[in-house]
């Protein structure tokens, strides 16, 4: 689903007053915490390594315990400050979400403070950077540097862990950066190049997630060729909707397109956007996807809490959680019964 958005930014001013009235309000760690220095910019590099491995291995039983599940997270497209939607899907699934994705074009700067403030207070911050006015082509061949080089600064300076999806959905035709606009090799060469700027700049609190569509009627390219490489990827990302096409079970949905990523790379796997459209069969559907996800071994999910056209269509889709009792129930349930949800403590 296109999410093709660009992001107002708060004068640095406002933000710096509104991190510390947030903080008070909502409580945090000490000064000597990881999450207090995350918001504060005290500490030294924030280095994701034991957490990306930690959360990596929610897949399985062993990695997880009674305390520490799968990740369960909301994506929208307001920026890190517009807390609203975090509120508005504890009210609906019953508990906070782990992750807290949301949409930056290209060009944009990266709101440190904004992401420190998610994560001192539970939510890991997931950055999906969409290309929608720059070429692929023009990435790879560097002519973009100078951002690429600012955003790995202000990225690293924030000193806490951030989720980074580039360009996802790179293997769908309605993007500016999909096929029909540009090639799989255009792709893995901006994807390579951008990690690349990252790793000389000695960012290290980068997860780095690809994240293709599932492969489905309106999206046939092969993925392989998209792929940039196990040592250019943590973690595999997939998006996909129970919507009125394609998205009628796990085993249609998500399961061909699983077992075609699992010929070519192994790395844990998240589904970075998913959601169940208004339909009779909506409670169905929600128990069928927490059920297939987590048979499936996915890290955990996240969820697209809003009413939306269908890309294509003027149909009004509404993947709320609670557009029934018994979807709010099915999700409340189901999430629980498979262990999604996963503590990173704060407020």
């Amino acid at each position: 689903m296109a999410r093709i958005r660009r992001l107002g930014r708060p004068a640095a001013a406002i933000l710096t007053v509104a991190v510390l009235l947030l903080t008070a309000a909502c409580g945090g760690g000490g000064s000597d915490s990881p999450k207090a220095a995350a918001s504060t910019g005290t500490g030294g590099p924030y280095d994701v390594s034991a957490l990306r491995n930690e959360l990596g291995a929610l897949g399985t039983a062993a990695g997880r315990t009674a305390s520490a599940g799968r990740l369960l997270g909301v994506v929208d497209d307001k920026s890190p400050w517009q807390y609203g939607i975090v509120q508005s899907f504890t009210a609906q699934a019953g508990r906070a979400p782990d992750v807290r994705e949301y949409y930056a074009s290209w060009g944009d700067d990266f709101d440190a403070q904004g992401n420190a403030f998610l994560w001192q207070h539970g939510r890991l911050p997931m950055l999906s950077l969409v290309p929608s006015d720059t070429s692929l082509a023009d990435i790879a061949a560097g002519r973009d540097d100078g951002y690429v080089r600012r955003l790995a600064g202000q990225i690293a300076s924030y000193r806490g862990p951030l989720v980074l999806s580039f360009a996802g959905e790179m293997n769908g035709p309605w993007n500016s950066w999909g096929p029909g606009h540009a090639t799989a090799a255009d792709f893995t060469a901006a994807w390579r190049h951008v990690h690349d700027v990252f790793r000389r700049q000695k960012v290290g609190n980068v997860i780095w997630v690809w994240s293709p569509h599932v492969v489905d009627s309106g999206t046939t390219a092969k993925l392989e060729p998209y792929y940039p490489g196990d040592a250019y990827v943590d973690w595999v990302g997939l998006i996909g909707y129970y919507g009125p096409i394609d998205g009628t079970a796990f085993s249609s949905l998500f399961t061909p397109t699983i077992k075609q990523i699992a010929a070519f790379a192994d790395k844990p796997l998240l589904i970075t956007e998913t959601g169940v459209a208004e339909s009779p069969r909506k409670e169905a559907q929600v128990r069928d996807l927490f059920q297939g996800a987590a048979a499936a071994g996915v890290i955990g999910l996240v969820w697209y809490d809003q009413r939306k056209d269908w890309p294509g269509s003027t149909q009004l889709m509404d993947w709320r959680i609670d557009t029934s009792v018994g979807s709010r129930a099915a999700f409340r349930l189901e999430s629980a019964r498979y262990d999604f949800g996963h503590p990173f403590g704060g407020g």
